[in-house]
């Protein structure tokens, strides 16, 4: 993993049993790369921060916490964005604006890629069903035009981390 990145103010470190724990109640098992690091850099922030997601530049804001005391509690914050989340994703990073970089385990089960899901214009599926009389399939298919691909992996998203240039402008 990119040693050169900075962790300010992390909260107390967890082990890595109570992170695969926190994972199996959510349905999914974490990838190793990302329990070495939410275990150490535990709600912090990171610097460099930037990213991009397509030819957009985003940031990246805190890692969710695994303290159950938390406001960003991983399975807290999962449960807030259940009925609006594309199925078969996991939040584990806030942005600024309040959206989410998530693991995407669609097709990825294995070895989740890391997506951008953006909160502007996201519609609870049920609501979706209701209002609009699409399938949940329809709604499904619907939540995940928000879905944004980043990386292959959470070391890669890491690795694409970068400072701001003025060219990115």
């Amino acid at each position: 993993m990119r040693g050169n990145l900075q962790w300010p103010f992390p909260d107390k470190e967890v082990s890595s049993e109570f992170i695969k724990e926190v994972g199996h109640e959510l349905g999914y098992e974490f990838p190793e790369d990302y329990i070495e690091c939410a275990r150490i850099n535990n709600g912090s922030a990171v610097i460099p921060y930037y990213f991009k997601v397509k030819d957009d530049v985003k940031v990246f804001g805190t890692l969710l916490s695994f303290d159950k005391e938390s406001d960003d509690y991983i399975i807290r914050v999962f449960n807030n964005y259940i009925d609006t989340l594309p199925k078969k994703m996991v939040p584990i990073v806030y942005d600024p604006a309040g959206n989410l970089i998530c693991f995407d385990y669609k097709d990825h089960e294995e070895n989740p890629i890391v997506v951008f899901w953006e909160h502007e214009g996201a519609w609870e599926k049920d609501m979706l069903m209701e209002e609009e009389g699409l399938t949940e399939e329809q709604a499904e298919e619907r939540a995940r035009e928000n879905v944004f691909y980043v990386a292959d992996s959470f070391t890669d998203f890491l690795n694409s981390l970068y400072e701001f240039d003025e060219d990115d402008m």
